[in-house]
């Protein structure tokens, strides 16, 4: 996660700064996160499927595409 974030923080333009949305996964709130200066963390609340599409995404592969439910 480390390297992913240093990887967004170059891309960001020289004087900006980037906000990350990002869902509670422990990944994503440890206290061992680097983050860089120019990038903040905006953390979803725990629970908030409408805020996180990727919940909608899930949601529909176990209603239509997956063979176990």
């Amino acid at each position: 996660m480390n390297r992913h974030l240093a990887e967004i923080g170059q891309a960001i333009a020289p004087g900006a700064h980037g906000p990350l949305v990002s869902d509670q996964a422990r990944w994503h709130t440890t206290g061992a996160l680097v983050l860089p200066d120019n990038m903040s963390l905006l953390h979803l609340p725990p629970v908030s499927p409408e805020l996180n599409p990727v919940v909608n995404v899930w949601e529909f592969l176990r209603a239509n595409r997956l063979p176990f439910q």
